[in-house]
């Protein structure tokens, strides 16, 4: 599968929600590898997740209201 299309602009170093997981909290995005995009959360650590199935929000974490 290729990746989501929203998710093409995410990049190492860009901060993420989970859209169907927000208690995993805040991520920093660490790699992104063909369509699995490697992603350290606040409350779940390190977990890889599917970019061909999942959309990741995208999100400032200066103004994230979350964190």
């Amino acid at each position: 599968m290729a990746l989501h299309p929203a998710n093409f602009l995410i990049t190492q170093g860009s901060f993420v929600r989970h859209p169907k997981a927000p208690e995993l909290g805040l991520g920093r995005v660490q790699t992104v590898v063909g369509d699995k995009i490697t992603v350290n959360f606040e409350n779940a650590g390190k977990l890889i997740v599917d970019g061909a199935v999942i959309e990741l929000q995208i999100v400032d974490p200066n103004a994230d209201p979350k964190t």
